[in-house]
């Protein structure tokens, strides 16, 4: 799998940056509010499948340009194909490309302006972490069309609790970015102007911790999660006896001992 291009064209509907041990993927049809077609679900799939073969990207962004962050599926594009197996093979599609950011290595970071709704708020809370610009706003709306956001509501409900998931679900009322840190949806609110700045502060903050612990730790969290207490805690323990014998983890220990910045293997 090739790296991620360092540059890459603005007519592309999703497009790869890479720069000091962060890319950068993004949305790139605001015309169209950056909708998930089938198009730009196969995009974000190919880029993220990059993304996890890379060693030189240690965090990814996720970001979009244009007025929306994304509006979700694109309903023009399914009124187009009103047939079963496009359906079913665009929501599976979707679902392996919002899993692929979960299983990614990397930690990932939505960095989010504008509106995201439905499956683009799905994708907010698939990110690991989520900073938003404060005039955002979030929704999982489908449900004013007389569609339920099921699929938005898996990822929306491992992030927020379960009333306060329903509640956006039943009803499809936008909330402000005060309340999506409030409900645990995203992590940061910031101003508007500073958003890409303070995303990028934060990303870098992460970039420069140990590649190897990163990668074990966002693959630990996830896989604990979804155990049983006892379990969580046997295979916590390996991780953590895996973390400790590591090259890293040796260095990070003797760094501290000794009173001096870590020199990681993986910089």
């Amino acid at each position: 799998m090739s790296e991620p291009q360092a540059a890459a064209t603005s007519a592309a509907d999703v497009t790869c940056e890479l720069a000091d041990g962060i890319a950068t993927l993004t949305l790139n049809r605001p015309q169209r509010f950056n909708t998930l077609t089938s198009e730009v679900i196969a995009a974000l799939s190919e880029h993220l499948a990059a993304l996890a073969a890379s060693s030189e990207a240690r965090v990814v962004i996720l970001a979009s340009t244009g007025k929306a962050f994304s509006t979700g599926h694109d309903l023009k594009e399914m009124n187009a194909n009103r047939d079963e197996n496009f359906y079913r093979r665009l929501l599976a599609d979707c679902s392996k490309m919002m899993q692929a950011i979960v299983a990614l290595p990397q930690p990932v970071i939505a960095q989010v302006q504008g509106i995201a709704t439905a499956a683009g708020c799905q994708l907010v809370a698939s990110c690991d972490l989520a900073v938003a610009a404060g005039s955002a706003r979030f929704a999982t709306n489908g449900i004013q069309n007389g569609l339920y956001c099921a699929t938005p509501a898996v990822a929306l409900s491992r992030v927020v609790p379960r009333k306060h998931a329903l509640e956006m679900l039943l009803t499809g009322d936008f909330i402000d970015a005060a309340r999506a840190a409030e409900i645990g949806l995203v992590n940061h609110v910031v101003a508007d102007d500073a958003l890409v700045a303070e995303t990028r502060a934060l990303a870098a903050r992460i970039a420069e911790k140990s590649q190897f612990a990163l990668r074990l730790g966002k693959a630990s969290f996830y896989r604990q999660a979804n155990q049983g207490l006892d379990g969580a805690y046997r295979g916590a323990s390996e991780d953590l006896v895996c973390n400790l014998l590591s090259a890293d983890g040796q260095e990070g220990i003797d760094a501290f001992i000794e009173k001096r910045k870590p020199t990681w293997q993986d910089r």
